[in-house]
């Protein structure tokens, strides 16, 4: 019922800079949050950044200053702008959005299928 497909991922140079772009579709009533997580080879997953409709922002301590997330709320699309990216942050990268599908149920959480986002001269 609800998709999030992303676009973006691919190969860079250490420094160098990357778009990741996620659009959710489908029956969605209401977003509380949309964002990125990434997972590292044998780590869980983790948060990247997150952005509210209303334009809040949440980053992980180790992106601040070098990525920036932004949405557009009439598209349900999120990006995530990354610069100075270094080798130790080749991982896959997943949307996610915490939606509603209808006035009654409640909020649920939803993931993209992941882009994979090498860094690597």
């Amino acid at each position: 019922q609800v998709q999030l497909v992303e676009s973006g991922g691919g190969l860079v140079q250490p420094g160098g800079s990357l778009r990741l772009s996620c659009a959710a579709s489908g029956s969605i009533f209401s977003i509380n949050r949309m964002g990125w997580y990434r997972q590292f080879p044998g780590k869980q997953r983790e948060l990247v950044a997150t952005i509210t409709p209303g334009g809040s922002t949440n980053y992980v301590d180790s992106v601040k200053g070098r990525f920036t997330i932004s949405g557009d709320n009439a598209k349900n699309t999120v990006y995530l702008q990354m610069s100075s990216l270094n080798p130790e942050e080749t991982a896959v990268y997943y949307c996610y959005a915490l939606l509603k599908i209808n006035s009654v149920r409640p909020f649920n959480a939803y993931w993209g299928q992941g882009t994979r986002v090498t860094v690597s001269s």
